[in-house]
């Protein structure tokens, strides 16, 4: 009988913190970025950005978010989880719950940490 194998995620990230001359520090980010990382020294929270977004709804947003950065429709998602259409549209807009069997349905077709629609 074959047994099932867990599909490996994406890398997982770290963040580095360096510390040096002022005068070096484009250098220094020009030679990571050739290694894959990235300046985010200039990040906010995305709550400070986005005050608008109700802090009700943040699994709706989080599943919307995921959804379109996979490039899924709603009906997509749907067909790859099983999940009824009508659900997947409540549950974006905080009007279903998103309970943790489906959110795991949903981070495994999305590919993100479940934990994030709940």
């Amino acid at each position: 009988m074959l047994e099932h194998t867990k599909k490996p995620r994406t890398e997982k990230l770290i963040q580095i913190t360096i510390t040096g001359p002022a005068a070096n520090r484009e250098k220094v980010i020009r030679g990571v970025k050739k290694f894959g990382y990235s300046d985010t020294s200039d990040s906010i929270p995305w709550r400070e950005a986005f005050p608008e977004h109700d802090e009700n709804n943040e699994a709706g947003e989080c599943l919307a978010g995921s959804r379109y950065k996979e490039s899924l429709t709603q009906r997509e998602l749907a067909k790859k989880t099983g999940i009824p259409q009508r659900h997947i549209s409540e549950m974006e807009n905080g009007k279903r719950p998103v309970g943790k069997k489906t959110a795991e349905r949903l981070g495994e077709i999305l590919n993100v940490d479940y934990r994030v629609f709940l």
